[in-house]
């Protein structure tokens, strides 16, 4: 019958042993160092010895470090009949805690076992080790006290005593943003889109954090890497260019590119952009995380893009606004130059909350458009707060916007609004995800500047607006629909609501008032077998009048460009996208065909038809009758080809070549609004880090 002699505890606050006998032995096991003791010297040499085998040999896992635990490990082992160490239970906060402890305990040596009654014997002990270690025979105090001192000391040396561990991709562990681009987003979509998840798809852009959960990024790119030893080609095919980790931060910083070289046939210009751009992101502690790029960019493109871009000029001078970016200046006779810096830091104090303050822009939606908030305006300084729990998320947005036309530019600065939105999104089964929207906007009159008012986190407070005044503010109301028919399809769809009168939206009258819009979208995942085709087909549809305003300021747009849907309003729209990549190999194929309403803006007809979200309803061309496309309508098509080569997946640099095709049919040719074909080849080297929309 086995004999068990419980000797507990060991109190690794150094490591110290405090002991409880439960059984008479004759002696204790002992170490080889401990032959020539004393059998009354036993107890002691074992503990010794147990204790300077565990400090000298514990590697405290670095996660341990960066989240500075203090704590301990507990230990119950057994010594058996035949001297040999073995574990029976571990218990401690971390796995990697647990895993050390075992291993150490494995390279023990075999020792003499304990005997009882003259025969060899079974023997437990329980052990505590004190996290972070303390060197065997000192107290916790003494060691408080010697630490201090030491630490004093090392100040002499501090500079020199910062270290630099090596850089483990911490990025995707992060609570920093994914930088939001189509194609990298189609990586990941179907990992988010299974059956049975609770999580939500909608809010954008992720964290990364939130998807490395579903998707393991350091998993996908390692098949990527290439084997490289030196050190240029590390940087060029594998890594970060610097990287900087120490126990509770680390740092990368990137110098990136997006050098673009091309034609456009019809109009018969050479096309360009050369951004240069350097960019870092890091993390403090585990909840503290940022992330920023500067740009420095010149470049001149296809001559609609041009056209437009100066069709949206602020006021002031400027020639254009390019669009997604910003205000331009002239540079050479024919070029823009557009400098820009966008960035966020996001703080994570709990699973539940994750509060990001930025200049930047959100989304909201699954669909490549979004008839909510895209990502299509200029960035903007923004703070918003996500809430995780249960089935729910919440996301709640306050955004500073501007409007840059001469008409309400005062004493030569651009006008200020604000914009609040909120989106409840609710997983009501494993299958269906739906989501509620609200957005108001005010404008800074009366010099008031942020109303604290909307302040409210609560959804749906449109009376906020009427308390402010008949005019002190646009709400806009939506809802968003998910269903995941399967692993690899799923459908999805938004509905926006511009105007409160439900007798003018359901009155089938034409109102101008039935300012509505909706989308619906159907997601296919390695369609037809082929692994990673992504294959996606949307349809939009937006009635005239929606996102303008009878205030001219309460529009729903930021620098002259459309808040929510790119072709703003007044349109239908069909797309077709296509999405393929193996290893680092990519292409994408996208095809849309709409139709479109437009101003005439002549002296013979200046009337307001609803496709300009920028238009005064003061204007509008008639209350009733009011139907799709009206106006100068315009048919368009628009294909858009492009294939290329990862060179970086850790800094997403690409190169790439791609064809535009766009034809543009209006009914009547105006200055603005004009027939004319582009066929428009381009190639380029980028860092991935935003979408560009030629599609408009």
């Amino acid at each position: 019958m086995k004999q068990f002699i419980f000797l507990s505890i060991f109190c690794f606050s150094v490591v110290s042993f405090a002991q409880v006998t439960s059984a008479q032995y004759e002696k204790y096991p002992v170490f080889k160092e401990c032959n020539s003791a004393s059998v009354d010297a036993l107890e002691a040499c074992f503990k010794n010895t147990l204790q300077q085998f565990v400090f000298q040999n514990f590697k405290v896992p670095e996660k341990v470090f960066q989240e500075n635990y203090k704590g301990n490990v507990n230990v119950l082992f057994e010594v058996t009949k035949e001297g040999k160490f073995k574990v029976l239970y571990v218990d401690g906060i971390y796995d990697e805690l647990k895993e050390e402890a075992r291993r150490v305990f494995e390279s023990l040596p075999e020792v003499e076992p304990a005997t009882y009654n003259g025969s060899p014997a079974y023997v437990q002990f329980t052990l505590p080790i004190a996290i972070p270690l303390v060197k065997p025979g000192e107290s916790i105090i003494q060691t408080a006290e010697i630490s201090k001192k030491n630490e004093r000391e090392a100040l002499v040396n501090e500079y020199e005593a910062i270290e630099n561990l090596p850089y483990n991709n911490e990025e995707y562990t992060s609570n920093i943003n994914i930088p939001l681009s189509h194609h990298n987003y189609s990586q990941f979509d179907s990992a988010l889109n299974r059956v049975g998840l609770n999580n939500h798809t909608a809010q954008k852009p992720y964290i990364y954090s939130e998807v490395n959960k579903y998707y393991d990024f350091e998993a996908a790119n390692k098949p990527l890497l290439k084997n490289k030893s030196s050190w240029f080609g590390r940087k060029l095919w594998n890594e970060h260019l610097i990287t900087i980790k120490a126990k509770d931060y680390w740092i990368t910083l990137d110098a990136g590119v997006d050098l673009q070289a091309g034609k456009d046939f019809d109009a018969d210009i050479d096309t360009y952009n050369n951004t240069r751009l350097v960019y870092t992101q890091g993390g403090i502690g585990k909840q503290l995380g940022f992330f920023a790029v500067i740009y420095e960019s010149q470049g001149r493109f296809a001559d609609y893009y041009n056209r437009y871009a100066e069709s949206i000029r602020p006021d002031g001078g400027n020639p254009a606004i390019i669009p997604g970016r910003g205000i331009a200046k002239s540079f050479r006779s024919d070029s823009y130059d557009y400098p820009i810096a966008t960035g966020h830091i996001s703080y994570t104090p709990s699973k539940y909350f994750n509060i990001q303050f930025g200049h930047g822009k959100t989304f909201l939606g699954d669909g490549y458009r979004s008839l909510l908030t895209s990502d299509n305006a200029s960035p903007y300084p923004y703070f918003k707060i996500n809430t995780t729990f249960w089935k729910l998320k919440y996301t709640n947005t306050w955004m500073s916007l501007r409007d840059v036309r001469p008409e309400v530019t005062a004493d030569g600065s651009f006008r200020t609004k604000f914009m609040a939105n909120h989106y409840l999104s609710y997983n009501i089964t494993k299958r269906l995800n739906i989501g509620l929207f609200e957005s108001v906007i005010w404008q800074n009159d009366n010099d008031r500047g942020f109303d604290l008012n909307y302040l409210n986190p609560i959804i749906f407070y449109r009376a906020i607006e009427f308390s402010t005044g008949s005019r002190g503010g646009n709400a806009l109301i939506g809802i968003s629909t998910k269903y995941k028919v399967s692993d690899r399809i799923n459908a999805y769809g938004q509905f926006i609501i511009d105007e409160f009168s439900t007798s003018d939206v359901f009155g089938g009258k034409g109102s101008y008032k039935n300012k509505t819009g909706y989308q619906l979208g159907l997601k296919y995942y390695d369609a037809f077998g082929l692994k990673n085709l992504y294959l996606q087909t949307e349809y939009n549809r937006v009635r005239p009048y929606t996102y303008s305003h009878n205030t001219v300021v309460l529009n729903y747009g930021h620098n002259n460009q459309s808040m929510a849907h790119t072709l703003g309003a007044n349109f239908s729209e069909f797309i077709g996208i296509a999405r393929y990549q193996k290893g680092r190999i990519y292409s994408d194929a996208k095809f849309i065909v709409a139709k479109r309403g437009f101003e005439f803006n002549t002296p013979e007809d200046s009337k307001f038809y609803g496709g300009n979200i920028y238009g005064t309803e003061d204007d509008r061309i008639a209350d009733d009758g009011n139907e799709l496309a009206q106006g100068n309508t315009t048919k368009f098509f628009h294909a858009e080809l492009q294939a290329g080569y990862i060179i970086n997946p850790a800094t997403n640099l690409k190169i790439y070549g791609s064809f535009i095709f766009r034809d543009f049919n209006p009914e009547v040719d105006t200055e603005t609004v004009f027939k004319n074909q582009t066929s428009w080849v381009n190639f380029g080297i980028r860092t991935d880090l935003f979408n560009w929309y030629y599609d408009f």
